[in-house]
């Protein structure tokens, strides 16, 4: 059934059924699709896809992916195996737990599938610069996490090009993002450039849980507010590498978890558990195999649509919901003139004069134009650069730390200056546009 992938009777039986999609034409085909056996050439032989995720959502896609035609594919993937992947992440057995998730996926695929070379990566994303992801033709992403989707969105959006303000398409590398959530998935195809982005639609992500301080603080009822409080007012002042917290990191959160364990034990509170405390520190959310094999088809779906011009492709947002029957629908979601990230509009940002730069770094993250996670800042004037604040460098942050607590006046900061500010949530540094008024407006 597998067949070698390089005879050209195996191969023309293997792909039979695709052939008949690619080499006739139909009457659902895209506007410029010409039916050609080159079609199937290219996708085979030249096409080449990133998967970003081999988690559950990501072992269904190099799966899908692979046996739709698509044999050069690279996979990135910081994570190792747990025992709780076992259930839903099938590409992986017992024998393999603590073994890189991207490695482990790529030799099952390369094993089962003949003819198929997928790459593994066992990193971060941030890991790789621009002449890396410049070599794919799409981008497929299985993530859960909110900050990676927009650092990649913002990576692809970089690697735009514009001749005299319009934009070069042939620049535009398609990303196909799939995200589940219990019972409900959502997929969506974006256009970097044409259509709307991830920054562009901040608003439909839930915002993160979070607790009331006095209560994490004075009175913890719940084993959460524990594992909250450790993160919160602990880590800042004990942890012994001074450094911000990584979820990926066990040392980090082992050391939650033994620090959660002896203050839920100070006030009677059971259900503190390792797999609690990486769910509250990375904002973990369930997950159901049957949710990820059905957005995972929808992702290759859109994939093979996209690198062959077989089918419109989907414009550009599907949410599927299976809690009560089987629901889903598409609309288009809008670009958002001022986007932070796709948009080419100078980005402004007004505060009074006399309010607190802690008061400026809130705003950025809790506000939904911004949703930041840990926003450094930046100033420039007169051609010399001033760091205001950064907590991602533990000795830069003591010495900026002062700053919080100053105005904006006070840091002799004027109208117009420009606030230059690094995040976890882009890759590239934000230029923000400071409208500075005067405490009475």
């Amino acid at each position: 059934m597998m067949g070698s992938g390089d005879g050209s009777d195996n191969l023309h039986h293997r792909w039979s059924h695709l052939r008949k999609i690619l080499e006739r034409p139909g009457p659902f085909c895209h506007p410029d699709f010409e039916a050609s056996p080159e079609t199937l050439n290219f996708l085979m032989n030249s096409c080449k896809i990133l998967v970003i995720g081999a988690g559950g959502l990501g072992c269904e896609l190099l799966k899908d992916l692979a046996y739709m035609g698509f044999r050069n594919i690279h996979v990135i993937d910081m994570d190792t195996i747990e025992l709780s992947n076992l259930n839903r992440q099938f590409l992986f057995r017992h024998k393999d737990i603590g073994k890189s998730k991207a490695e482990v996926a790529a030799n099952f695929i390369n094993t089962r599938i003949q003819g198929c070379h997928v790459v593994p990566h066992f990193s971060k994303i941030q890991d790789f610069d621009e002449s890396f992801y410049r070599q794919f033709h799409i981008v497929v992403c299985g993530l859960d996490s909110i900050v990676a989707r927009r650092w990649i969105n913002g990576m692809i959006i970089s690697l735009l090009n514009y001749e005299n303000g319009v934009l070069d398409t042939c620049s535009i590398i398609p990303i196909i993002d799939g995200g589940t959530e219990g019972f409900k998935g959502n997929v969506r195809v974006i256009l970097p450039g044409m259509t709307a982005c991830i920054d562009c639609t901040l608003d439909l992500f839930p915002p993160q849980i979070t607790y009331p301080l006095c209560t994490i603080a004075n009175t913890p009822r719940l084993p959460e507010h524990c594992i909250e409080y450790v993160k919160v007012i602990q880590w800042p002042k004990e942890n012994p590498w001074s450094v911000p917290i990584d979820g990926d990191d066990p040392q980090h959160i082992s050391w939650i978890y033994e620090k959660s364990s002896e203050r839920a034990a100070q006030f009677s509170i059971p259900g503190v558990t390792y797999r609690l405390v990486q769910g509250v520190v990375k904002n973990i959310i369930p997950a159901v195999a049957s949710t990820n094999a059905v957005v995972a088809a929808a992702c290759a779906t859109e994939a093979f649509k996209l690198a062959t011009s077989c089918c419109l492709p989907l414009n550009n947002y599907m949410v599927f919901n299976d809690l009560e029957g089987v629901y889903t629908y598409a609309y288009e979601a809008e670009r958002k003139e001022d986007c932070l990230a796709c948009s080419q509009v100078p980005q402004k940002i007004e505060f009074k004069a006399d309010c607190k730069l802690e008061e400026l770094i809130a705003h950025l993250c809790e506000s939904a134009q911004f949703r930041m996670r840990s926003p450094g800042i930046t100033t420039q004037t007169g051609g010399h650069s001033r760091t205001l604040y950064m907590s991602t460098v533990a000795s830069i942050e003591q010495q900026t730390r002062g700053n919080l607590r100053r105005t904006l006046q006070e840091l002799g900061l004027s109208d117009g200056d420009q606030l230059l500010v690094a995040d976890p949530t882009s890759p590239n540094t934000v230029v923000l546009q400071l409208k500075l008024l005067n405490s009475t407006t």
